[in-house]
């Protein structure tokens, strides 16, 4: 028996390294393609359904896909219910590992093969390149997936004398809600919803456990995988922990309702298996109930959304929610992407403040709000940036790390200048400077209204040559009217200052404009132009 726990042990090892392995050479391969469906194509909580079960079963990890997308919901890549769309559609993607290893595992038998072929898809993996490599990294960890499901099998074939149906819970109330806990339970241990499931599968085809009870600990897994989300959040912003309830939310409410079924279509659950099987049976339960929560709630994601927010209210002293959240860290695109909607976020509540300075009425207070909340955000970013490892092969991505970090050094002075309010009353009390800092106010309110479009960094560059010629005249009208008697000294450095101000706050706005324009053709695989200095 002690033979059969190890072998049992060992074959859930091999199985969660193999679909780890597999897990992330396939979230590679995807590359930004994944990040951009994630992104893009949820504009509506149905086309995010679609989104979320495709990179799901794509990448065979709903926690991947859950947590990628509590991360942009931080960085404001996408709302709330652009999310929940997601989330739904990553319940019904993860199912279709279970289908993977019943059809590979179970039906067809592949673990021999799966023996023969681990040696060269291992030897791909360790001595191929790029695409070479990851290809063979996915065969590799789908063998080890096989060879881990065939261990678990031979482990409870040697189980089934002293593991009985009998010995468990059995039916009704009581039993079947100890089922689920012990589901619950053994994900959240395992950390793998598919890993759970296969075991499942395993008990099943082994006897030692019956239809309902798998169906009961399945019904408890859809709950489990939650908890990888719920770490994700903690400590993050208060978006980023709506996400995450909301996703505990639907998981425990579609159990809920799965509850009563494996209560009252018992009988019609075994009618089906003797149809089709037990192992199919399952994971067409297990398939019909997600997608049947999901059909429940898309017609009201907007109430279920108000109701996370009247749950999880905004905490108070906050400041900007930056949704840098730590786990991305673990996939270089992902964190730069989050990075990139970081910075641009900080940047346009900057340029807002300093648009309204800018007017003819100005209007001091958004800039007075500033501090200190902004800089604890540059420190928050430039804090995820340094913890930010990249890997030796990926020129595009060093190239958006470098541009990221050179906006947020700007994005640092601009705040700085940004407190120098004295300056700008001066430029605003100046018929001649008045123009164009007026002008450069509307460029900062406009680049400010549509980040996702960029930051005006073209229309900044050519505003800061016209400032420039503007103020050098100016500068040398100042000092002959010095020399006549028309200005005083104190006047002529108040207005120097001033324009110095002007020139070197319209730089930083052109770099930060220019630095996030070149990440942004970064992570769009575009071919990014020179960075300068």
């Amino acid at each position: 028996m002690n033979a059969d726990i190890f072998l049992l042990m060992g074959g859930v090892g091999m199985f969660l390294m193999g679909m780890g392995a597999m897990t992330r050479a396939l979230k590679d391969i995807a590359g930004s393609n994944l990040r951009g469906l994630l992104a893009r194509f949820t504009t509506t909580p149905l086309r995010g359904v679609a989104t979320g079960a495709a990179a799901t079963a794509l990448i065979q990890s709903s926690s991947a896909t859950t947590v990628m997308t509590v991360g942009f919901v931080g960085a404001g890549l996408m709302s709330l219910p652009q999310a929940m769309g997601i989330l739904y559609g990553a319940n019904i993607g993860t199912t279709v590992t279970g289908w993977l290893v019943s059809l590979l595992g179970f039906k067809l038998q592949l673990d021999q093969l799966a023996m023969i072929a681990l040696l060269p898809a291992s030897l791909a993996t360790l001595l191929g390149r790029g695409g070479m490599a990851r290809v063979g990294q996915v065969a590799a960890g789908l063998c080890l997936l096989l060879i881990g499901l065939e261990l678990m099998q031979t482990a409870m074939a040697g189980a089934t004398g002293l593991l009985r149906p009998q010995s468990l819970p059995q039916g009704g109330v009581t039993g079947t809600l100890a089922l689920m806990l012990a589901g619950l339970v053994l994900t959240v241990v395992i950390q793998s919803s598919s890993a759970t499931v296969a075991l499942a599968l395993v008990m099943l085809q082994g006897g030692t456990i019956s239809l309902m009870q798998a169906a009961a600990l399945v019904v408890g897994m859809n709950i489990g995988t939650t908890f990888t989300a719920l770490l994700a959040s903690v400590g993050g912003a208060t978006v980023m922990r709506r996400a995450a309830v909301a996703n505990l939310g639907f998981n425990v409410i579609t159990s809920a309702i799965a509850f009563p079924l494996l209560l009252t279509l018992g009988p019609g659950l075994e009618r089906l298996a003797a149809a089709t099987g037990p192992l199919t049976a399952l994971l067409m339960f297990h398939t019909g109930f997600n997608v049947m929560g999901t059909a429940l709630f898309l017609p009201v994601t907007t109430r279920f959304m108000a109701l996370v927010v009247w749950l999880v209210p905004d905490r108070k002293g906050e400041g900007i929610a930056l949704g840098l959240d730590r786990a991305l860290l673990s996939d270089a695109r992902s964190a730069l992407t989050a990075a990139r909607g970081a910075s641009a976020l900080i940047a346009a509540r900057m340029f807002t403040a300093l648009a309204a300075a800018l007017r003819d009425k100005p209007d001091y207070r958004p800039l007075s709000a500033l501090q200190p909340n902004m800089v604890k955000a540059i420190d928050e970013l430039e804090q995820f940036l340094a913890n930010l490892r990249l890997p030796a092969d990926m020129p595009v991505e060093e190239e958006v790390y470098s541009a990221l970090l050179h906006e947020a050094d700007h994005l640092r002075r601009l705040l700085h200048r940004a407190g120098q309010t004295d300056r700008m009353q001066v430029l605003m009390g100046d018929r001649i400077l008045r123009r164009p800092a007026a002008l450069m106010g509307c460029l900062l309110a406009r680049a400010a209204s549509d980040t996702s479009r960029n930051l005006e960094p073209d229309r900044l560059a050519r505003l800061q040559e016209l400032i420039g010629h503007r103020t050098g005249r100016h500068r040398r009208g100042l000092l002959l009217g010095e020399h006549a008697g028309l200005y005083t000294l104190t006047e002529v450095f108040a207005h120097t200052d001033a324009m110095r101000w002007l020139q070197r706050t319209v730089h930083h706005a052109e770099r930060i404009g220019y630095y996030d324009r070149t990440a942004r053709r970064g992570l769009q695989q575009e071919a990014p132009p020179e960075v300068r200095a």
